[in-house]
């Protein structure tokens, strides 16, 4: 029987680092002078590390150098990797341990493919690293999502055609890459934020094993068009 592969977004999916991501922007808003919002937080979702601090200068208005811009980058991520290293497995989000088993079980592997240049530390801080047949993050990519560039190397990585793989994404951009990358679409959160997904689920808890199943004959099925 032909396997389907995994590819998993990280944050949202299977952990929360997103209010990780958002008390270390604050602390740089609030040494600033100005003030950095939940709201304004969404808009910094699935987007790069250098993109985000572009898009919290815009929010306060502020022009700074090059040379600032890199001193903050850094300093932002010293502050997130502070909550980081403070992570623990009970931060892993529901559901994620159980379709893990399921897809133990049925000998499908599974890889990450995240835009997070610390993905390996986090999936470590959780105890989930070793699991992972693979992992694809910001240090591996070129290019953001929604380009599918991430994607496309975790099928590598599973050594599958992308038609053969399954994204888990809970933002915009990742659905928009793995359809791109002609991969099956799983929005995980608002179905009507993520309404493009080819299957929506508000969490993890939903999947059941027959849904799991149901891909691998999906997969099947084109392959013998």
């Amino acid at each position: 029987m032909k396997k389907i592969g995994v590819i998993f977004d990280l944050d949202g999916v299977i952990v929360d680092t997103a209010k990780y991501h958002f008390l270390a922007w604050k602390d740089l808003a609030d040494h600033l002078g100005f003030e950095f919002t939940e709201a304004h937080n969404e808009l910094l979702k699935g987007v790069s590390r250098v993109r985000s601090l572009e898009i919290l200068l815009d929010i306060g208005k502020v022009e700074i150098s090059d040379e600032k811009k890199q001193e903050y980058l850094i300093s932002k991520n010293i502050h997130y990797l502070e909550y980081i290293n403070k992570m623990g497995s009970e931060e892993i989000l529901p559901g994620v341990n159980e379709l893990l088993d399921t897809l133990d079980n049925l000998g499908i592997k599974y890889v990450l493919g995240s835009a997070s240049k610390n993905a390996p530390l986090i999936l470590k801080q959780v105890n989930l690293f070793e699991r992972f047949a693979g992992i694809v993050d910001g240090n591996s990519v070129s290019k953001a999502k929604p380009d599918p560039e991430v994607f496309l190397i975790g099928a590598k990585k599973l050594n599958l055609q992308p038609e053969h793989c399954v994204v888990f994404e809970d933002a915009i951009a990742g659905v928009e890459a793995a359809n791109k990358a002609n991969m099956i679409s799983i929005g995980v959160g608002d179905e009507k934020i993520l309404h493009e997904a080819d299957f929506n689920f508000e969490n993890l808890t939903e999947i059941s094993d027959d849904f799991v199943k149901g891909l691998v004959k999906r997969t099947e099925a084109i392959e013998h068009r």
